[in-house]
């Protein structure tokens, strides 16, 4: 094993998550990633990996490859099929989602053993797990607990919430019953992450990508029906913060983590207002609202908020950008840059 380069594996690397890590991570000095994808990576963020593949977290004979030419002390598990795009083909994001994630589990438990001491794997989890069953009992909640109203109506909320027990199995209790259980297990860590907003990378199915489309729609002078109704309230992060929250996370010294899965959340404007900051920014913003039935069902069954207390006492959780600096400072300078406006 001391022959082997000691790397990270970060999977979904050409997705919005997957691009910021690599970004960060390599502005940091650490060069030593692994980027996998079954989606073409972006050349620029190939040449800051140690090295790029096009391949499927389904198969497993990438892996045997992986785990004969290097160490894998850490895992950064973001492939999955999306929340719109899962409830079309549910039967594959379960496949992907699940077994995908099981895959890399196992490859992390294997690892552990080798490497004699636990494979750090971090996981996003989903405001997807919850489902509230009114918009009256969404109100009255307000901001949920991690163990509150889990019951999800999507595809993804499932595989997510199945995903994050899956994480606690290979932790604490993996093997359990073998001759050969495996000491230590996987160091597994989950956050719960709201809606994600990228000035860099375009949105790619998610149901809570409204916001994300809005603000690009308007950089590039097109107009934007919002497919939810302008009341509606869920909580979002600018993508720095999910990066910052992912790091922060993976840093902090086992012994101070008390839970498996920590909610991180930022801000939570309605619909409205964030048509009403875009405007702002953009004054040919042409924003209409046309809710989709279904869609609109699915936001309205994640809560109006997150409680992150437990995030803030366990690893000093602190997003750095509330609603405003995230579109003056983040959002908007660098998507006005992208569509070359002034």
């Amino acid at each position: 094993m001391g022959m082997r380069k000691e790397v990270i594996l970060i999977t979904g690397a050409a997705g919005e998550l997957g691009q910021a890590l690599i970004n960060q991570l390599a502005d940091e000095g650490r060069s030593n990633i692994v980027a996998l994808d079954v989606k073409p990576i972006p050349i620029p963020i190939q040449e800051r990996c140690e090295l790029a593949i096009p391949g499927d977290i389904l198969d497993e004979r990438l892996f045997s490859r992986l785990i004969s030419e290097y160490a894998i002390p850490a895992i950064y598990h973001f492939a999955a099929l999306l929340s719109t795009r899962a409830e079309f083909t549910p039967e594959a994001a379960h496949r992907v989602n699940v077994d995908g994630t099981m895959n890399l589990l196992k490859l992390a438990a294997d690892q552990s053993g080798w490497l004699g001491e636990p494979v750090k794997f971090v996981f996003p989890s989903s405001v997807a797990v919850f489902g509230l069953p009114d918009l009256a009992t969404k109100a009255k909640e307000g901001a949920l607990k991690e163990y509150q109203w889990l019951e999800p109506t999507t595809m993804y909320g499932c595989n997510k919430l199945y995903c994050e027990q899956l994480g606690r199995y290979y932790a604490h209790n993996y093997r359990q019953l073998a001759a050969d259980q495996h000491r230590g297990g996987v160091d597994f860590r989950s956050l719960r992450f709201p809606g994600l907003i990228s000035a860099f990378t375009l949105p790619t199915g998610g149901t809570s990508d409204y916001a994300s489309e809005m603000i690009h729609a308007a950089a590039k002078g097109e107009p934007y029906r919002c497919f939810v109704r302008p009341d509606t309230r869920i909580p979002f992060m600018a993508m720095p913060d999910a990066i910052k929250a992912l790091l922060d996370l993976s840093a902090a010294p086992a012994e101070n983590l008390k839970s498996y899965v920590y909610s991180v959340t930022a801000f939570n404007p309605s619909a409205e207002e964030i048509a009403g900051i875009v405007r702002r920014h953009f004054p040919d913003a042409e924003i209409t609202f046309q809710p989709d039935e279904r869609r609109q069902a699915i936001v309205d069954s994640w809560p109006e908020d997150q409680d992150d207390t437990w995030a803030r006492r366990d690893w000093n959780w602190q997003p750095a950008y509330d609603l405003d600096r995230a579109f003056d400072e983040y959002l908007v300078p660098n998507i006005k840059a992208h569509y070359h406006r002034e």
